[in-house]
């Protein structure tokens, strides 16, 4: 665990020094809104609609920084450090996903106020509670699945398009799960009817995949 938090103490510095990737991350989804806004002509969006273009916006935006999350390991020398040093390998895993988790929610506590004065009238800020419930569980999951895609794509020259590939994929079901947990919530009227079922499926989510990145990231590693 020392050597996982020294991981993200050295990636929360650099990306505090350098801020390169959350806010371009909240650039990108600010911008999406606001195409959203003009592209449906549609001041309010509420239920299905509003729980789409949040999701699908948070997923893209968040796809930046994954892409750049092994960047400084590979073109610095980092993995050669990690293989040599006498830690466990999935030490960088567990550093790689708090930080990218963090930047996640960084990301949100700038989008998901946006979102809401762009385009819900009543009922966003009774919802907020369950719906950053429902935000960190996703956001969890895509760390975890993006950290792992992260190592492989890192190490090709068409990482850049190699990540989405592979990402977006796995992402389906915690993207139906949050989209379906954030429905009601965004719905005139609010409610929370079924939000529970979906919050276990993003749970179930998080736990399956922490267990095979925890048990390929060393074969990867290897490789």
């Amino acid at each position: 665990m020392r050597a996982a938090w020294a991981i993200v103490r050295k990636d929360l510095t650099v990306e505090l020094r350098t801020k390169e990737s959350v806010p371009a991350m909240a650039i990108f989804a600010v911008t999406t809104f606001v195409i959203f806004h003009f592209g449906l002509d549609r001041d309010t969006l509420e239920g299905a609609l509003a729980a789409g273009v949040l999701w699908v916006t948070l997923l893209f935006a968040a796809i930046l920084g994954i892409n750049r999350l092994f960047v400084a390991e590979r073109e610095q020398g980092g993995f050669d450090g990690i293989l040599m040093a006498p830690v466990d390998r999935t030490s960088l895993l567990l550093g790689k996903v708090a930080a990218l988790f963090i930047y996640l929610v960084g990301l949100e506590l700038i989008a998901v106020p946006v979102f809401g004065l762009f385009f819900i009238q009543s009922g966003f800020w009774d919802a907020l509670p369950l719906l950053m419930a429902v935000t960190l569980l996703a956001d969890l999951g895509l760390a975890v699945v993006g950290a792992m895609l992260a190592s492989i794509a890192v190490h090709t020259r068409a990482r850049d398009l190699l990540l989405p590939l592979l990402l977006l994929p796995l992402t389906v079901p915690a993207v139906i799960a949050a989209a379906s947990a954030t429905k009601p919530l965004l719905s005139v009227p609010s409610d929370t009817t079924g939000v529970g079922k979906w919050l276990a499926v993003l749970a179930l989510y998080d736990a399956v995949f922490g267990l095979l990145a925890y048990a390929l990231f060393d074969f990867l590693m290897e490789d």
